[in-house]
């Protein structure tokens, strides 16, 4: 979690010089300032984004519990005080722990743990959000239906003329009215690639690069297709980022 920004509000300056030590002491907290009356406070809350205080009740000119009462929006309050009799008031005001003088370290632990807690309730962590999980089929209009074809099924794709021939591993096909060029910019460039007017293969499918030639398994069977001049230095440059 983030750190709190703190305050520590007390007319003496022996009790801030405690506090101020265990402040820092605690890894979740950030001394914003140390005031000496409720009105150096009520500065310090209008000029930072203050999330608690640690308030000294018994202050001249202004008490802590009526400084608190004055506030629209307080934050978060933790009342330190030398009498015990401002207990109850202190938790009518919503405080979330009240430590009398002189405070140990441990209790003063304790207090802050209830403010980490009580943060936590009032500003949840946001989960991140979810990248959306890229589909791994495509739908092709075929035979007056759509079919779902898995991309890591398709050894490759044949064009002739407007009609394109998907080649399943299976030894089916689907024949769909789709140009290439329609057909490859709907196909995820990182699973297939173009080798020639006619043919775009799947990148997982290539077995071997012969001369011109692409050797794709169809059938048990080895298949060569074709590479076109103006794909090969493309094709070339894959191939190579993979290679010993």
């Amino acid at each position: 979690m983030q750190k709190l920004n703190v305050i520590i509000v007390d007319d003496e300056p022996l009790a801030i010089d405690v506090m101020k030590t265990y402040v820092e002491k605690v890894p979740e907290l950030h001394l914003v300032k140390s005031c000496n009356n409720a009105f150096e406070a009520n500065e310090a809350i209008n000029q930072n984004s203050i999330d608690l205080i640690f308030m000294d009740i018994q202050m001249p000119q202004l008490t802590g519990i009526d400084f608190l009462k004055s506030l629209t929006k307080p934050p978060m309050v933790i009342f330190t005080t030398a009498y015990s009799n401002y207990a109850i008031e202190g938790f009518e005001l919503d405080a979330v722990d009240y430590l009398l003088k002189p405070i140990s370290f441990e209790r003063f632990l304790k207090a802050v743990n209830r403010a980490i807690d009580e943060y936590g309730k009032s500003h949840p962590t946001k989960k991140p959000e979810l990248e959306p999980k890229e589909a791994d089929f495509i739908f092709i209009k075929a035979d007056k239906k759509l079919i779902k074809v898995k991309y890591d099924d398709i050894l490759y794709i044949e064009g002739l003329k407007d009609y394109v021939i998907i080649r399943i591993k299976d030894a089916t096909r689907v024949i769909t009215l789709q140009t290439m060029k329609s057909l490859e910019s709907k196909l995820p460039a990182d699973k297939f690639k173009r080798i020639h007017r006619s043919y775009i293969v799947g990148i997982s499918k290539i077995e071997a690069l012969v001369g011109n030639m692409v050797e794709v398994q169809e059938k048990g069977q080895v298949k060569h297709l074709p590479v076109g001049k103006n794909y090969r230095d493309e094709l070339l440059e894959l191939v190579n980022k993979n290679r010993l």
